[in-house]
C-alpha cells in the first residue's frame, strides 16, 4: 500500500474561479443597490413642499462641493395636479423670507419607473431627475449628472422674540 506523503502544500485553485467569484460578487453588489433604489410615487409628491437649502453638489466625476451655510432656500409648492412652483427664497433673521416676483413653474413626470422635475420659464424649459425624496432629503441629478442633495430647512428666528413664523 503506497502511501501519500504530505508535502505541506495545498493546491490552489486556478485563478479562473478567482475571477469568477469576483465577477459574481460585483454582479451581486450591483444588483443590490439598483434594486434599493427608492422608487418614487405620486403618494411622495407632498413631501417636496416646503423650503430646501442645499447640503451638497456630487459632480459627475465623483467629487463634491459642500455647502456650509446658503443665503437662499428652494421653496417647492406642488399642488395635487403634481405642479406647481419653485422660488428661491432668502431667510432673514427675525423669521421671514425676501421673495420676489421670480419663479419657475414645476411639473412632476412619471416615466419608466422615475421621477422627473420639468421646469419652465418663459425663457427655457429643463428637468431634473428625482433620485431619492424622503421628509427630510432630496437629491435631484441634472441632464449634466450633477446631483443636488438637499435638506428640509424652515424659517430662522435669530431675535428671540418669540413671535412665531410662517
Amino acid at each position: 500500500m503506497a502511501r501519500k506523503r504530505y508535502s505541506g502544500q495545498q493546491e490552489t485553485a486556478p485563478k479562473n474561479d478567482n475571477y469568477m467569484k469576483n465577477a459574481f460578487r460585483i454582479l451581486f453588489i450591483s444588483l443590490f443597490f439598483v434594486a434599493c433604489q427608492q422608487k418614487i410615487t405620486p403618494a411622495d409628491v407632498s413631501k417636496i413642499n416646503g423650503y430646501w437649502e442645499i447640503e451638497k453638489v456630487v459632480f459627475d466625476q465623483g467629487k463634491d462641493k459642500d455647502y456650509g451655510m446658503n443665503e437662499s432656500y428652494d421653496y417647492f409648492q406642488i399642488g395635487k395636479n403634481n405642479s406647481g412652483t419653485r422660488k428661491k427664497v432668502m431667510p432673514q433673521l427675525d423669521g421671514t423670507f425676501l421673495v420676489n416676483n421670480t419663479y419657475e413653474n414645476v411639473t412632476i413626470r412619471f416615466a419608466d419607473d422615475k421621477a422627473f422635475l420639468d421646469y419652465s420659464t418663459p425663457f427655457t424649459k429643463w428637468s431634473e431627475e428625482l433620485i431619492s425624496l424622503s421628509e427630510d432629503k432630496m437629491v435631484l441629478k441634472n441632464p449634466e449628472k450633477k446631483e443636488y442633495h438637499y435638506k428640509k430647512t424652515g424659517p430662522i428666528n435669530l431675535l428671540g422674540d418669540g413671535k412665531k413664523t410662517k
